[in-house]
């Protein structure tokens, strides 16, 4: 009786594992995604009865993916927590993207016990330099040596997380370390805001485009916050807007000036190249937005952004405006307010609806196909519905041709380019959101990477719409090939009978004849008590124009 005593968690001081867990609620975390590992027994010490919910994946890299998708739709840091050794391995493709496209996202996991670190024993999940592995692809990477180091290190990611570049931090915790009592109540840190431009290049900016004749405003991701002061500015300089795929909805997709994610198409490029002034907000003007090597930049380019490392980079700076990129706008459009007096009358409306119709104008039979799909779905969802994309040509096309009008709306990883997110994605967005419409777009082959987390979504009973485009093959590496004079090989994939892996997880399924049929099959998913595969095949005859 007194050993069982003994056990009881208020008679004894917390183990490290149950003080990390206390430590991140302070810190506002909510929800974590894991497997649990004898690795892991401490954290889950942690967890249990804790009030925050985990969420148990089929995979660390599933695990990784929701807390991507969690953290995409909100803004706040996405947690996993995994093993050492595989689970850090499988959970870095999920942190490889998160890092891409600055996604704020904290791994915590175990390590072998710290007498037997780089000793090279044998020991269980043992790898040379785990820490190491995750530098690459995070803002901070840490291996701890004792508990006290840990209200530092998770400190510092909020600190990352709130007022730099937002990407992933990963904290190793060895075995033994996650045992040890700890004596100290810890408690979350003071977190600072973003920085502030400077006047000087603010000032240098507004009057560069005060007297421009033909400028453009390109938004990022760094700018999702700030969607009506950027589209002030764009409204009073009268200049067209062209949003990344992480910047798409920032500046309404349907505003008369935007000309949404079309980065993708060379009629917008074109657009770009005729400009004498732009001004880059919180972009890194990544080429995986625009499938090119470099972009059009022939005017002054002003850049405002956190990260200091994009000033000279692929395209230098004629004017760097170090700052959060919301801030930046903001104080651009009170400048140039004050210099101008009046709004510019540049006929941005009339460039953005011609560049508007050389688009559609452009598109081949397949990107018709693809319209039809999003034309559908837009009238379909409601204006918060989250679409998150997988790496698939129908969701290439959809950049341009998807109306968003809502920051944090549509997400296509083009940076990392990671097949396989969609589906753990649209969990983490919809456990984040559950009263928001969350659907996943995804290729047939990028959705066997992840099929197995399908499960995690019937076991949460998520009513997520799963729309996987069907074309029997790895079309984008297809095309490549045949383009290059390569002959075609391993690009046709064996896919299985959606139908029956539905039944087989528990799920519903469908393959709608109609664009009708596919509205109400999208509709009747939504209120659905999971998710539903929806099906549709390239060249489907309904797909055609009408």
């Amino acid at each position: 009786m007194q050993e069982r005593l003994n056990t009881n968690p208020m008679s004894r001081p917390p183990t490290c594992g149950e003080a990390v867990v206390r430590l991140l609620k302070r810190y506002g975390v909510d929800t974590v995604f894991g497997i649990p590992g004898f690795h892991t027994l401490e954290l889950y010490r942690g967890l249990a009865n804790s009030g925050v919910r985990h969420i148990l994946t089929r995979n660390e890299q599933g695990a990784g993916f929701m807390a991507d998708g969690y953290a995409r739709s909100t803004g706040r840091p996405g947690v996993c927590t995994v093993i050492s050794g595989p689970g850090v391995t499988n959970v870095s493709t999920a942190m490889g993207q998160a890092y891409a496209d600055s996604i704020p996202m904290l791994v915590i996991s175990s390590t072998n016990a710290s007498h037997t670190l780089g000793k090279g024993w044998g020991c269980l999940h043992e790898t040379a330099n785990q820490q190491g592995i995750t530098e690459p692809i995070t803002a901070l990477s840490k291996t701890v040596q004792s508990p006290r180091e840990i209200p530092e290190l998770i400190g510092q990611a909020f600190t990352l997380f709130a007022s730099g570049r937002p990407r992933p931090v990963h904290i190793s915790i060895p075995l033994d370390v996650l045992a040890q009592p700890v004596d100290d109540d810890w408690t979350a840190r003071v977190v600072p805001e973003r920085p502030l431009p400077a006047d000087d290049p603010v000032m240098r900016a507004a009057d560069l485009l005060a007297n421009a004749e033909n400028p453009v405003v390109v938004v990022g991701g760094g700018a999702v916050r700030a969607g009506s002061v950027v589209t002030e500015l764009a409204e009073w300089l009268d200049s067209t807007v062209i949003a990344s795929n992480a910047g798409k909805g920032v500046v309404p997709d349907t505003h008369p000036l935007s000309l949404g994610g079309g980065l993708i198409r060379r009629e917008v490029r074109d657009h770009l190249g005729q400009a004498d002034v732009i001004v880059a907000l919180g972009t890194e003007l990544s080429a995986t937005d625009s499938f090119v090597e470099y972009l059009p930049i022939n005017g002054t380019l002003i850049r405002a952004d956190i990260d200091p490392s994009k000033f000279n980079d692929a395209y230098p700076a004629g004017i760097a405006i170090q700052g959060d990129a919301g801030a930046s706008a903001g104080a651009i459009l009170a400048a140039v307010r004050k210099m101008t007096g009046t709004p510019c009358s540049r006929g941005g409306h009339d460039k953005a609806s011609a560049v508007r119709k050389a688009v559609l104008a452009g598109l081949n039979s397949v990107e018709r196909q693809h319209k039809a799909v999003w034309d559908t779905l837009r009238a379909t969802l409601p204006p918060q519905a989250v679409i998150m994309g997988d790496i698939t040509q129908i969701v290439y096309s959809g950049s341009a041709l998807m109306p968003v009008d809502l920051p944090r709306r549509w997400f296509y990883p083009a940076g990392f380019g990671t097949l396989g997110c969609a589906l753990p994605g649209a969990i983490g967005a919809k456990l984040a959101e559950p009263d928001v419409p969350v659907v996943a777009v995804v290729g047939d082959g990028g959705f066997m990477y992840t099929v197995q987390e399908l499960m995690t979504a019937i076991e949460l009973q998520l009513s997520i719409p799963v729309i996987i485009w069907n074309n029997d093959c790895l079309a984008m590496i297809r095309d490549g090939m045949d383009d290059n004079d390569i002959p075609r090989m391993a690009v046709s994939p064996l896919a299985p009978d959606f139908s029956g892996l539905a039944k087989a997880f528990g799920c519903q399924s469908a393959a709608p004849s109609g664009r009708a049929e596919f509205a109400e099959t999208v509709r009747q998913a939504l209120i659905g008590t999971g998710p539903t595969l929806i099906v549709i095949n390239e060249d489907a005859g309904w797909l055609a124009d009408d």
